[in-house]
């Protein structure tokens, strides 16, 4: 076998091995709220429910605004595959279905994760989602999906 042959078979497993462009650092998803707010956990399906329209309020009655990131980006399709259990794609179809019959509009979006963690941490109403670094203490985690 010829030493161009050995190191074309070799160089995936190599790569492989030492983490090459194979592997795929996933962020930490978690779901915030304002350090004020009176909420200190919820359900995976409740945080679902409340970022699909199918609930405007908090277990206490309090009204829950969702703030969304950015369409695209890698931390929203983790959140989209951790607390809905659909790929991104899927859930920009039930928005546009939703929409489309005039039955809702998706949440807000803020761009980037540093001003969704800002506007959750002002506003006791939101909620949104963020990778476990931008946490500070003017939020609180209310679920780790």
């Amino acid at each position: 076998m010829t030493s161009l042959r050995r190191f074309a078979l070799l160089t995936p497993l190599v790569a492989a091995l030492i983490g090459g462009p194979q592997t795929e650092a996933r962020a930490e998803v978690v779901v915030i709220v304002s350090a004020r707010s009176p909420v200190n956990t919820l359900s995976r399906q409740q945080v679902s429910n409340i970022f699909l329209g199918r609930a405007h309020t908090f277990p206490d009655g309090s009204p829950a605004i969702p703030v969304d990131l950015q369409n695209g980006t890698d931390l929203r399709d983790e959140f989209s595959e951790k607390v809905h259990g659909i790929a991104s794609s899927q859930l920009n179809a039930y928005w546009s279905r939703m929409v489309f019959t005039g039955k809702g509009n998706p949440p807000r979006e803020a761009i980037p994760p540093e001003i969704a963690v800002k506007l959750t941490a002002a506003n006791p109403r939101l909620i949104s989602y963020v990778d476990r670094s931008w946490v500070d203490g003017s939020v609180k985690v209310i679920l780790v999906p």
